[in-house]
């Protein structure tokens, strides 16, 4: 057993729809680690019950794993705003919803996130950042005036693999600009921030101005 098993096992168990959306996510997409998997999501889901946030912006759906753990550990009236750009996935991602006792809890949008964010006139408890890591400064920068005094906002893989700490090819632009954004949140004086090594890296955000 390595460390990641013995974390899992010692954790909460994955409610069985989501282990249904994991496995069909495995068997379906090019790239199924993009899901944030068993242990992050129920890290997600006990994040949102210690928060308990009533609106959720979520930049990532993929196949709607991450937006269902937050929507479990949401109140019933809560609501969460899913972004994804990819069309050819939104069926399976409102089957994917379906599935769920949770997912009236969840809308979904399909369009560039940034013109999506731009028309969502709403304030928000909590921000999940888990797109395109060039745009993470552009949706982060997006997102924060829409984010209410006192609340968070959580970006992922922000490890990248470890690659933040070895010499960078100035052609890899997704390292570069992970890079680069960990070191403008770690100036931002709006913001407290902590950089934990959940996964690949999840850096909890709280606003403070």
């Amino acid at each position: 057993m390595n460390l990641e098993d013995y974390i899992t096992s010692h954790s909460d168990t994955e409610p069985e729809y989501l282990d249904k959306i994991n496995r069909a996510t495995h068997l379906r997409m090019i790239n199924p680690r993009m899901l944030s998997g068993h242990f992050q999501g129920r890290v997600l889901t006990m994040f949102c019950h210690m928060i308990q946030p009533e609106k959720v912006l979520e930049i990532g759906t993929f196949t709607g794993y991450s937006a269902l753990c937050m929507a479990e550990g949401m109140p019933e009236n809560g609501i969460v705003h899913t972004i994804d750009c990819d069309d050819e996935l939104e069926n399976f991602i409102i089957d994917n919803f379906s599935g769920s006792e949770f997912g009236h809890k969840i809308k979904l949008h399909i369009g560039d996130a940034l013109t999506e964010i731009a028309k969502l006139d709403e304030t928000f408890d909590l921000v999940f950042i888990d797109a395109d890591k060039v745009e993470y400064k552009a949706y982060y920068e997006a997102v924060l005036p829409k984010v209410r005094t006192g609340g968070y906002v959580l970006v992922d893989n922000t490890l990248w693999d470890g690659k933040v700490l070895k010499p960078v090819d100035p052609k890899d632009k997704e390292t570069m600009a992970i890079m680069e954004f960990n070191d403008f949140i770690a100036a931002d004086k709006q913001v407290e921030k902590v950089l934990l090594p959940i996964r690949d890296g999840l850096t909890l955000i709280r606003k403070i101005d």
